[in-house]
């Protein structure tokens, strides 16, 4: 079983091949898929958005049944997603959860176009995301960064990614335990579709 940091740094390794198109991922043979059906062994799990621009096993260049992806628009966190982590962490010993967000990201996107317009509001559904992540650009609305939209989005990116990542350490039991007996790192990490290149947040 892989620690915290070395499930960290054969991502870090993963997502330098993808970047630099040197990747290693083969085919599975029909053996191969057949033994993955009776079981898994994912080393990370990553709570990511839905951008069909980022798929995490291509972003850190794995296979099958080597990441528990959860991907919901805008990398928000909610019961659901919260239940996942805790599933895999639990069952699979998964010692890292990485939160990805990504640049240019359309939940961040549709939050600002609501609070810029809240007489056009989406449908329920999409508010329910908007309202997860609104926190996270409200707050910048209140700085210089309003005046410019673009650096308010990139900022409000990382904002939510931050937010996620707390709540994922903050809002479970079952998370905290395994946090505190060190057993588990719950982080932040960006991907830039303009490089593919991930960028993970230190805290």
């Amino acid at each position: 079983m892989l620690s915290a940091q070395e499930a960290l740094q054969r991502l870090k390794d993963g997502n330098k091949n993808f970047v630099s198109g040197n990747t290693t991922f083969k085919n599975l043979s029909h053996q191969d898929r057949a033994a993955l059906a009776s079981d898994q062994n994912p080393f990370a799990i990553i709570l990511g958005c839905s951008d069909s621009r980022v798929p995490a096993e291509m972003v850190f260049d794995q296979g099958l049944g080597d990441l528990f992806v959860i991907r919901v628009a805008g990398n928000v966190v909610a019961p659901s997603q919260v239940g996942s982590v805790e599933f895999a962490a639990e069952r699979y010993d998964c010692p890292v959860v990485v939160v990805l967000g990504h640049s240019h990201c359309g939940a961040i996107q549709a939050t600002i176009e609501t609070l810029q317009n809240p007489e056009n509001l989406p449908s329920q559904n999409l508010m329910s995301i908007v309202n997860r992540v609104r926190p996270s650009v409200e707050i910048l609305f209140q700085t210089e960064l309003k005046d410019d939209i673009e650096k308010l989005s990139k900022h409000a990116v990382r904002a939510n990614v931050f937010a996620s990542v707390n709540q994922l350490r903050h809002g479970s039991a079952v998370l905290e335990k395994l946090i505190e007996q060190g057993q588990l790192l719950v982080i932040g990490a960006e991907y830039s579709l303009e490089t593919g290149e991930v960028t993970f947040f230190d805290y």
